[in-house]
């Protein structure tokens, strides 16, 4: 196990490296440059983002996202430009030393929460939370301008501001797009880069619906097994992964977590990890909850077994955490919760590594 921590960058991450560095067992980022969906990353500044990670002892072997752009996900005919773009930057990120790439196939929103800091009764934090009774008084311009105002001036991974401009246009577009035409339009997309991460060494990780359901109407393929076992054969390669967050898929109580992870674990398609917790408030109705296993509704203990027993090297990192102990930050991705879920973690592991030998 690789375990990492998700990093924006210094200009727009007000965490210091040295801070990441010393939780400890972490081993590097899962990291990103700030740049819009559909854009060739500039070789040069990711130069830069990777020495200064470098020069604070940590790794930077898996990027997230290099997003996709809308127009290829609608099947439009100016996703050939986006798609070649899409291909240099695996070309570049492979010559620095990229072996993974966490990205989406989620029309519009790439994950959608009610409210970003719903307090929890029972300690008096935060965290993200959901409620799909909220949609229906909102509606999805209100959804983004709520998500906007209680973001604290961060830009939210998914929410890009230039993007979501777009959105009643990009809504209408989706009118004519059902489940089997995004799946058309992903297979196109994998068509013409796994062949390419075949060449350079680079791993695709498909990251899960979240939440793990339709939403607005809009078609929604990756958030059950069923459904990434049609992505895996869309294009049978193995770099052609999922990266399994436990928390998306989980906030379907009718995915099984730990027997998720064996499936697609023991037949070499799980790329990468972020690994949370959840608590069930009813119907598509969640909230994150801290890693600890009594505190939600996951076993994490079956969960880290499961990684143990089928695919043990797999990058993971600590997904959103609450925010506490007065932390001002990113919704979902402050400091301390996460690294009490990296420490969590990594004692699990040790006990897991620990009983496998007998020790």
């Amino acid at each position: 196990m690789k375990m990492t921590f998700r990093w924006y960058g210094s200009a727009i991450d007000p965490i210091p490296l040295k801070y990441v560095k010393q939780i400890p067992g972490m081993t590097g980022l899962m990291g990103l440059l700030d740049k819009p969906a559909g854009v060739d990353w500039p070789e040069e500044e990711f130069v830069a983002l990777k020495k200064k990670v470098n020069d604070a002892g940590l790794a930077i072997e898996v990027i997230e996202s290099v997003n996709v752009h809308e127009d290829i996900k609608l099947g439009l005919p100016s996703r050939e430009e986006y798609i070649a773009n899409y291909i240099s930057t695996i070309r570049m990120l492979a010559r620095h030393g990229v072996k993974v790439i966490v990205y989406n196939f989620m029309p519009v929103f790439d994950w959608l929460r009610t409210d970003l800091a719903r307090v929890i009764p029972e300690d008096g934090s935060n965290s993200l939370y959901f409620d799909e009774k909220d949609l229906g008084e909102m509606g999805p311009l209100e959804i983004v301008r709520k998500t906007a105002e209680d973001s604290h001036g961060f830009t939210l991974p998914g929410w890009e501001p230039e993007r979501l401009a777009l959105l009643e246009k990009t809504l209408k577009q989706y009118e004519r797009i059902g489940p089997d035409d995004l799946r058309k339009n992903f297979k196109y997309f994998l068509d013409a880069v796994i062949p390419v991460c075949e060449e350079v060494g680079v791993r695709m990780a498909c990251h899960p619906d979240d939440p793990a359901w339709p939403i607005f109407g809009l078609p929604r393929i990756t958030h059950s097994q069923a459904d990434f076992d049609k992505m895996v054969r869309m294009h049978d390669s193995p770099a052609n992964t999922l990266c399994l967050c436990t928390g998306s898929l989980g906030s379907n109580p009718e995915n099984d977590i730990p027997a998720i992870i064996r499936h697609f674990g023991a037949m070499n398609r799980i790329g990468a990890l972020h690994v949370r917790n959840v608590k069930y408030l009813g119907h598509h109705h969640f909230r994150e909850a801290a890693h600890l296993s009594s505190t939600g509704d996951l076993d994490m203990y079956a969960i880290m077994k499961a990684i143990y027993d089928t695919c043990p090297d797999t990058y993971i990192r600590p997904d959103h955490g609450r925010m506490i102990w007065d932390e001002q930050g990113r919704p979902g991705y402050g400091l301390y919760d996460r690294a009490l879920g990296a420490a969590y973690l990594n004692g699990l592991w040790e006990a897991i590594d620990r009983a496998a030998k007998g020790e």
